[in-house]
């Protein structure tokens, strides 16, 4: 599903000078490193204000607290998101309450949204394409509910000018490796327009301190982007934009490559899509999940569980219908999209598709290893 080997190969040279630059400071958690990324990433995304943290879901967990949740609040969020905001919400002791989507686009509908009562709204990004961000942010006015955006599937998507994460009054990023972003294992951040969330934020990544040793507020973590990662992170970041047409023009080379009458394939409009993942729908998906194995071509599920189905909530929400979530859970089918996918492999991968249901003996392609 991704080449990251090829994806760093180019920059092979800045990376090792950017690690031996830390390695020969002497310094290695929240140094000059971190506080460069965080300016340039903040500088990014249109904010004032970044903060980075451990992973992605810190980042949600810390995000949601830097704007006031906590124990006993209610969160609207979706259920069809891998349970990414849902782990943090539920760290926080918030309650999760669960607002079903919109079919053709995966993200929360603004409309049963203003049907439910809550104190913030989580909203997601997913597969790299922004969500209704205008008339979510409208409901959340009214309900007088703060939104913070989880923008770990859309670096660099962008509305009328605005990026992801410049929207809500935080929002949360991660820096996972094969994030539209990627650090060289995990990280996170934080972003906001808002000063006083990115200072409760910074406490509440460093034990809740406001200087050495001194707890001022909590429940805190031990959640700090390392200066490592951090000194990747500004060196890809330059790249972002790049590596994001790159995935949009694969799957603008799948839409007008793959015909099939059984899938559905997704709109992929760039800028408010950066094609963090390539899904389409598939009603019979297990047939065609069988066929591509058959055929060595990579590909997976993003979610194939809804949150409110999953056996930690017990029969919680048993009674909790989303149909639109749960009928895209059943049918979605990730393809690779990755910026070094070349283009043979793409149309590879479109032949085998074109291929499901009409037997082996019409597979003209050769086994594929994107």
């Amino acid at each position: 599903m991704n080449d990251l080997a090829a994806h760093h190969a180019p920059l092979a040279g800045a990376l090792t000078d950017a690690v031996r630059r830390v390695i020969d400071s002497g310094w290695f958690v929240l140094g000059r490193e971190v506080a460069g990324f965080e300016e340039a990433f903040a500088a990014y995304c249109g904010v004032p204000h970044a903060v980075g943290v451990a992973n992605g879901t810190d980042a949600i967990e810390l995000a949601l607290a830097g704007v006031g949740i906590g124990r006993g609040d209610r969160v609207a969020l979706v259920a069809n998101a891998g349970g990414y905001g849902t782990t943090a919400l539920l760290a926080l002791g918030a309650e999760p309450v669960y607002v079903d989507v919109d079919e053709d686009t995966a993200t929360l509908d603004p409309a049963l949204l203003d049907r439910e009562t809550f104190d913030a709204v989580l909203v997601t990004h997913l597969y790299g394409r922004l969500a209704d961000l205008p008339a979510i942010l409208e409901v959340a006015a009214r309900h007088g509910a703060p939104v913070v955006e989880d923008c770990a599937q859309a670096h660099g998507a962008s509305r009328d000018g605005r990026r992801a994460g410049s929207w809500g009054d935080a929002a949360a990023f991660s820096f996972y490796p094969t994030k539209n972003l990627g650090a060289l294992g995990d990280g996170g951040a934080v972003v906001t327009a808002s000063a006083g969330v990115a200072e409760r934020v910074r406490r509440l990544r460093q034990y809740g301190w406001d200087r050495k040793y001194h707890q001022v507020t909590g429940p805190a973590r031990n959640s700090r982007l390392d200066e490592v990662q951090a000194a990747v992170l500004s060196v890809k970041l330059p790249h972002l934009d790049g590596w994001n047409a790159a995935r949009v023009a694969v799957a603008a080379r799948y839409r007008a490559a793959i015909r099939h009458p059984k899938l559905t394939l997704p709109e992929v409009d760039a800028p408010g899509h950066v094609g963090h993942l390539y899904v389409l729908r598939c009603a019979d998906r297990d047939a065609l999940s069988a066929h591509l194995r058959a055929h060595g071509v990579a590909h997976d599920v993003h979610y194939p569980l809804p949150d409110h189905r999953q056996p930690v909530h017990g029969d919680r929400f048993a009674g909790l219908e989303l149909p639109a979530t749960e009928r895209l859970c059943a049918e979605v089918l990730s393809l690779p999209c990755h910026p070094e996918l070349p283009a043979e492999q793409v149309d590879r991968v479109a032949a085998a598709v074109n291929a499901f249901g009409a037997g082996t003996e019409n597979w003209k392609g050769q086994p594929c290893t994107p």
